[in-house]
């Protein structure tokens, strides 16, 4: 499973494969290290991260507006999606199919500072739950461009909820 990155267009990443039916390049797996699940200690220690991520954002008055009131749906789908990007176990996908964030972000207007908010929750939740700052830095190196490409302040993009549509 890899996030959804950003493209140049007319440009293909290494290590992708330009199908002949003239599709955009399947994405092959990041090159993080392989034993990153691991390392930050597994699902006990993302479920921590989650908790401490979610309590940050729900007392942020800039971010809390983007997140539903009932913020336990979001949770379990940050622990699953968390858990799958950093190398556990694909329960994410096996549930909702290929992640699409950005897709599945549109309905909510995501400015920079929005993107930068969440990052340093993020990053706060990660030191509260005790991850390893070395982890915490591979981990943002992905998920800095990743929450940046969910910028879509100024974009016309379908704002409709997806909901838990399976995605391929």
């Amino acid at each position: 499973m890899t996030p959804d990155v950003p493209q140049q267009p007319g440009t293909q990443q290494p290590g992708t494969q330009q199908p002949a039916s003239g599709q955009p390049p399947m994405r092959q797996p990041t090159t993080r290290q392989a034993n990153l699940w691991d390392r930050v200690g597994g699902r006990e220690v993302i479920k921590r991260v989650v908790a401490e991520f979610y309590d940050r954002v729900e007392a942020d008055p800039e971010l809390r507006p983007l997140f539903p009131d009932d913020t336990a749906e979001g949770r379990q789908k940050q622990e699953e999606f968390l858990e799958q990007w950093l190398g556990g176990e694909g329960r994410y996908s096996a549930k909702y199919g290929h992640p699409r964030l950005r897709m599945r972000h549109f309905p909510f207007v995501i400015d920079q500072r929005a993107a930068g908010r969440w990052l340093r929750h993020m990053a706060e939740a990660m030191r509260a739950a005790g991850v390893g700052e070395q982890e915490i830095a591979e981990i943002l190196n992905g998920l800095g461009p990743l929450a940046r490409h969910m910028v879509n302040a100024h974009e016309d993009v379908p704002r409709e909820p997806l909901g838990n549509i399976r995605l391929q």
